[in-house]
């Protein structure tokens, strides 16, 4: 029967091999929740918002339906109670709308406001990380020239000696074996 390979030593030696900086995640991961939570609460205060409009509203056209409902004594008081009915309706939309795209326009603000601020964020994150970039390699450029400079110093004095012992040997009396 076969067994299946187990990779959690393989995994941990994979994760191990990539260092990572966690509090960058930690980080991440609590400013992300902190706009999660503005988020949602600027949607339930709109939500909240618009069903006190709405149950107002709804509360509003029963009452009006009971004054409908009651018994007139003569059949032109029920056409005067449906003009009237209907003219209540009309302005009750009219103000229950206005309300309602209020409560939109509020929103709507909030949330431009929040997204506005995550974007200043990570705005001013980018520069943090590009400047922490440009220290580093400027460092590492640093490191380079100078390695360099001390190598051609090595070398120069290198080829420095050979000359100096090249030119030794030249000058040297030569003996003839004639």
């Amino acid at each position: 029967m076969a067994n299946s390979q187990d990779f959690t030593a393989t995994l941990k030696e994979m994760m191990g091999a990539f260092p990572m900086d966690t509090a960058a995640f930690e980080d991440a991961w609590k400013t992300s929740a902190g706009y999660s939570e503005k988020a949602t609460s600027i949607a339930l205060d709109a939500a909240g918002k618009t069903t006190d409009i709405s149950m107002g509203w709804t509360m509003e056209t029963l009452g009006r339906m009971g004054e409908l409902a009651k018994a007139k004594p003569a059949p032109t008081d029920y056409a005067q109670a449906m003009a009237d009915f209907a003219s209540a309706q009309m302005t009750s939309v009219s103000d229950h709308m206005t309300a309602l795209t209020d409560v939109a326009r509020s929103m709507q603000a909030e949330t431009l406001e929040l997204m506005m601020s995550a974007g200043k964020e990570v705005a001013d994150d980018a520069t943090a990380n590009a400047t922490t970039a440009a220290k580093a390699t400027e460092t590492a450029t640093n490191k380079s020239a100078s390695a360099a400079r001390s190598t051609t110093r090595k070398t120069t004095a290198a080829a420095k000696k050979t000359t100096e012992a090249a030119a030794s040997a030249a000058e040297a009396p030569k003996t003839d074996a004639n």
